[in-house]
């Protein structure tokens, strides 16, 4: 039987911000011009052990990503939508519920979507050999031999031969660092976040060990939507089920778990030093990703998207620039960036979620230059896409075309604009920017008025079943 790979990851944006952030988590940034790291979980999938047609498990304001990444990589999905974050365990029990809808007998593997795997025949081997246990009720995690004690990971003990694979001992969630070295001295695994069982031995492990959440999730499930080739979980319902990791709510609890140790090359990108582990070095040790010069500098990483960074004789530094934010931090605490981030939005700061570049249906934006009155952008529309028919009380907009070719509305008029054209935008007008053509089209607008929110909005049409408002989607 075919296993059905299970995706799942919202993701704060935390650890690898500020080039990650709520609006874009690790899972969708490209490393190097390689495909995100969502993409290379779903390419993973396409081996002789798999179903062809994942399911995802994403966050609501995440799903237009989704849909555009698997379209990129010709993948067909079908994709639930989390009205809210409550941790893995509860996507992981939507997921297998809908397996099970698919198939009495489902197997499912549950996948993060964060994780770097280079041997993509690997891994399906690996999978393969793990079904033989899933099939005779055990709950499997594959586990990796570490190289290194490392703190940020959790640790399995394996136990006695199981045939493909071993029984767990125990699961020991991020040790110190002489617990870490202790474990690695003494032949435990590292746990890699992927998970293989039938999904009605999961499910009924959950009602034995989590009915709360169980119900909650079967509650939402039963209630879902469709909803633009998604599937909307119920809102009221999710947000019941407590927020548990799996884990913590399964794999610590039950006497059903397995580990299978795995040879192939894995990485978590956990914080700014595992991607530095990714990238390729100089003979000092630099990592260096985009416009970045170091001098008499050792074991630096430096990723510099926007401009030119320097470092002259600075060591075992992480420094990740962006067009609006600037981060320096040692590599031994790069761990701290998550705590950095929930004192920004503590403050209050938008730089800790939002993102210059904003990502939507049709293509994005980004913010060039603001000041008292007046807003500029940069629109990327990509070919088919359409921006909804809209109108704005307190701004009136200039939209100049360098490169492609739209179809502009403005109030009763409709015409084809081309590199060079322009047109204005009245306040309380309705209008549209469409991309007819086959190539992204580029669009700088020119915002004026007393107020430039995001919320001064009202949608009149829209091809993505978006309403005024909604969480405070542009155009």
């Amino acid at each position: 039987m075919a296993i059905i790979p299970v995706i799942s990851g919202g993701g704060g944006g935390t650890r690898l911000w500020p080039l990650s952030r709520r609006c874009r988590p690790k899972q969708f940034l490209h490393w190097a011009g390689d495909p995100s790291l969502f993409q290379q979980a779903v390419l993973r999938c396409r081996q002789p052990a798999f179903d062809p047609r994942p399911i995802i498990v994403g966050a609501r304001q995440h799903r237009f990503l989704i849909a555009e990444q698997l379209t990129a990589v010709g993948t067909a999905a079908d994709i639930l939508l989390e009205p809210t974050g409550r941790d893995s365990c509860a996507a992981i029990a939507a997921a297998s519920l809908h397996a099970l809808s698919r198939s009495p007998d489902a197997l499912v593997l549950a996948m993060a979507c964060d994780h770097r795997i280079p041997d993509a025949a690997a891994f399906g081997r690996v999978a393969a050999a793990a079904a033989t246990l899933a099939e005779a009720g055990r709950i499997v995690t594959f586990g990796v031999r570490p190289d290194r004690a490392e703190t940020g990971y959790g640790y399995i003990a394996p136990g006695r031969c199981l045939g493909a694979g071993l029984e767990v001992e125990q699961f020991v969630e991020k040790p110190d660092a002489a617990e870490a070295a202790r474990f690695v001295a003494e032949g435990w695994l590292w746990n890699s976040g992927n998970f293989l069982f039938r999904a009605r031995t999961f499910l009924a492990e959950l009602e034995r060990l989590a009915p709360r959440l169980l119900a909650a999730v079967e509650r939402a499930y039963r209630g879902a939507r469709a909803d633009l080739g998604f599937l909307r979980l119920d809102e009221a319902a999710f947000a019941g089920a407590p927020a548990l990791a799996v884990d913590r709510a399964v794999l610590e609890r039950t006497g059903r778990a397995a580990v299978v140790p795995v040879a192939y090359r894995w990485d978590d990108f956990g914080d700014w030093a595992a991607v530095a582990r990714g990238l390729a070095s100089d003979r000092h040790g630099n990592a260096i990703a985009g416009e970045a010069r170091v001098v008499g500098g050792r074991n630096n990483l430096v990723h510099s998207a926007d401009r030119l960074t320097a470092l002259v004789g600075v060591d075992d530094m992480v420094v990740v620039s962006t067009r609006d934010c600037l981060l320096v931090v040692p590599r031994e605490r790069a761990q701290e960036v998550a705590g950095l981030v929930e004192r920004l939005r503590r403050e209050g700061r938008p730089q800790a979620d939002e993102s210059h570049q904003v990502f939507r249906p049709w293509g994005s934006y980004e913010r060039l230059d603001a000041g008292d009155g007046y807003q500029v952008k940069q629109i990327a529309v990509r070919p088919g896409g359409t921006l909804s028919l809209q109108s704005h009380m307190r701004r009136a907009e200039h939209w100049v075309v360098v490169a492609g070719r739209v179809e502009a509305t403005v109030g009763r008029t409709t015409r084809m604009l081309g590199p060079g054209q322009s047109a204005d935008v009245p306040p309380a007008t309705r209008h549209r920017l469409a991309n007819r053509g086959n190539r992204m089209a580029l669009i700088i607008e020119v915002q004026t008025g007393s107020y430039l929110g995001e919320d001064d909005i009202l949608r009149h049409d829209d091809a993505y079943g978006r309403v005024e408002g909604s969480e405070h989607d542009r155009a």
